[in-house]
C-alpha cells in the first residue's frame, strides 16, 4: 500500500511544473494507465528500473508500488527534482534521483543488474535514446518505452510496409519488439497532437560484437539514406556494392524496404569482414 500522497494535479500546481514543449514533455497523469505500463514490464521483483523524464512522477509512483528493488529516475528538468525528492521520502530507499541528461548517462555505473527500462520518453529524444540503448542492449532484461505512435510503428514495422526503415532493422536485429499499448492524446497533459504507443523490447540472448552493430548501422544508413534507389546505387558509398550484394545473395535491383532483417545482417557481416 503506497503512502498518502497529493494528487499529480496538486503536485504540478504546487511546484509550478507546467509541461514544457522545448523538453518534449507531455505528462501522463492517469494512475490506472501508469499502473498498466508498469505491469507491461513485469516481472519487476528484484529488478533495478531506469526511468527517464519522470516529470511529476505518475509512472514513478506506479513503479514504486511494484515489487521493483529500486527505481533510478533520470530527470533533466530541475523543476521536477523537488517533486521526486518528495516521492523518495515517501518510499525510503526505493527511489534514486539523478539530475542530468539521459543521453549522457552511463547505464552500467548508474544502476546494477538485473536492469529494466520503463519510461514515458520525452518526444524530442526518444529515438536517440533508443539507439543508444540498442548499442548496450545486453545490459537490459527488457525496455518498455513510450513514443509517439508513428515512432513506435517504425520500430515494429515489417519489411515492405509503410513504416519499415532503419529504426525497424536496428531494433528488431537486437530485440524482439512488440507494440504493447496505444494511448490517445487525451491521456496526457497537455494533450499532444498525435497518439502515443508503448513498445516492449526484449534483447535477444546472443550479444553481437559492437563492431557488427556499427557495420549494420553503416549498411542501413546507406540503404535507407536513398531508399528510392536500387541497392546497387544506394550502397555505393560502402565500396563495390555489386560484389557486396552478390556475396550476400541479394538482387541489386531491389530497394532497401524490401530486405528482411536477416538480409541486412548478412550484408553487415560481409562489410565487417572486409575491414
Amino acid at each position: 500500500m503506497s503512502p498518502p500522497l497529493p494528487s499529480l494535479a496538486e503536485t504540478i500546481a504546487k511546484h509550478g511544473l507546467a509541461a514544457r514543449k522545448a523538453l518534449g514533455q507531455h505528462f501522463l497523469l492517469d494512475a490506472t494507465l501508469c499502473a498498466r505500463i508498469a505491469a507491461l514490464a513485469a516481472p519487476l521483483e528484484g529488478r533495478h528500473v531506469l526511468e527517464v523524464g519522470p516529470g511529476p512522477g505518475g509512472l514513478t509512483r506506479a513503479l514504486l508500488d511494484s515489487p521493483a528493488a529500486e527505481v533510478v529516475a533520470v530527470e533533466l528538468d530541475r523543476r521536477a527534482i523537488a517533486v521526486l525528492e518528495e516521492l523518495a521520502a515517501a518510499y525510503p530507499g526505493r527511489l534514486r534521483i539523478v539530475e542530468g541528461d539521459a543521453l549522457r548517462a552511463e547505464t552500467e555505473s548508474l544502476l546494477p543488474a538485473p536492469r529494466k527500462v520503463v519510461a514515458n520518453l520525452p518526444y524530442n529524444v526518444g529515438t536517440p535514446l533508443l539507439i543508444g540503448w540498442l548499442r548496450e542492449a545486453a545490459l537490459f532484461e527488457s525496455l518498455t518505452l513510450m513514443f509517439q505512435q508513428e515512432v513506435a510503428e517504425r520500430i515494429v514495422a515489417a519489411p515492405d510496409t509503410e513504416h519499415y526503415g532503419r529504426l525497424a532493422v536496428l531494433s528488431q536485429w537486437r530485440c524482439a519488439c512488440r507494440m504493447a499499448l496505444r494511448l490517445p492524446p487525451g491521456a496526457f497533459s497537455p494533450p499532444p497532437k498525435v497518439w502515443s504507443a508503448i513498445v516492449h523490447l526484449v534483447p535477444h540472448p546472443e550479444a553481437p560484437e559492437p563492431a557488427l552493430l556499427a557495420a549494420l548501422e553503416r549498411v542501413t544508413a546507406a540503404a535507407f539514406g536513398q531508399r528510392r534507389k536500387m541497392l546497387r546505387s544506394s550502397l555505393k558509398s560502402l565500396g563495390d556494392a555489386e560484389a557486396l550484394l552478390e556475396e550476400a545473395g541479394i538482387e541489386g535491383t531491389r530497394r532497401a524496404e524490401t530486405l528482411s532483417v536477416a538480409e541486412f545482417d548478412r550484408m553487415a557481416r560481409i562489410v565487417l569482414a572486409r575491414g
